[in-house]
Parts: structure tokens; C-alpha cells; sequence
């Protein structure tokens, strides 16, 4: 059975692009709808919990930012509608799984590093994402800056 939601988490970084591209082909090719995430994180977890002061101005100017990078990365993908763009606040798990679920996701596609080793396979984000997914997973693999 074709997929027919399918949510690609990104960071919005340029080596992200094989990764958008490829769940792309998969959409064109099952004639699935493409949603693209991407997670901001508490400033305050950045700093390790409690901060003694108001950080929202600046959560504000980083969504803000946030949305921007999104848009310009998107337009690189004819298709990828701007209602299927999504910026989630929160842990990276919880967010995609979280859209993933309210969008009827059956597969969600990440960016795998590669790195050796079995707890270094897919990176912590990607791993994270892998466990408890409430579909399938597909880690691409990125290729290391020159």
C-alpha cells in the first residue's frame, strides 16, 4: 500500500536538502501529500532549565526566523504548499511524533549522519524520532560536508 502522508523533520540545514528531495520522489511517486517540520526548542532547555529571565521576545524573534528559513527552504520543492509547512516548539520527539499523528502520517523521513557505531547510527534526534514513531521511519543518509 502507497503512502499517503508523509512528514519530513529538518533542521533547514543545506546538507537537509537530499533528504527533503528524497521524500519528495516518494510523494510524487505514490501521489502522497508532503508536510515538512521543523522544531524549535525551548531556549530554556539550551541553558539547562531554569533562566531568571523573560526569554519570549527572543523565542519570538527565533519562530519568527524560524518560519522565514523555512519558507526560502521550501520553495526549492514545487508542490511542498505552505499549509504543509509546519514549525513545532518543544523536544524534537514529541513534536514530530505529535504532528505525525494529527496529520495521519504513515512515514516520517529524517536525516541519518551515519557516524559508526550502533548508538551513534542515526544521531540523537533521528533516534529519538525512530523510537516510538506511530509509523514508519525512513533515515537518509547524509553525506558529509567536504
Amino acid at each position: 500500500m502507497p503512502y499517503q502522508n508523509i512528514l519530513v523533520a529538518t533542521d533547514l540545514h543545506e546538507e537537509c536538502h537530499p533528504v527533503v528531495a528524497r521524500a519528495q520522489d516518494l510523494a510524487n511517486s505514490s501521489g502522497a501529500k508532503l508536510m515538512l517540520v521543523h522544531v524549535i526548542e525551548p531556549m530554556a532547555m539550551a541553558f539547562g532549565g531554569d533562566v531568571p529571565m523573560d526569554l519570549s521576545t527572543l523565542q519570538q524573534q527565533q519562530f519568527d526566523q524560524a518560519r522565514d528559513r523555512l519558507n526560502v527552504f521550501a520553495e526549492q520543492y514545487p508542490g511542498l504548499l505552505p499549509e504543509h509547512r509546519h514549525i513545532a516548539y518543544g523536544q524534537p520527539r514529541q513534536e514530530v511524533h505529535r504532528l505525525a499523528k494529527e496529520q495521519n502520517c504513515d512515514l516520517i523521513v529524517v536525516g541519518s549522519h551515519g557516524r559508526h557505531g550502533l548508538a551513534l547510527l542515526l544521531g540523537s534526534t533521528a533516534n529519538d524520532i525512530l523510537h516510538g514513531a506511530p509509523c514508519d521511519v525512513l533515515a537518509v543518509r547524509l553525506k558529509k560536508s567536504e
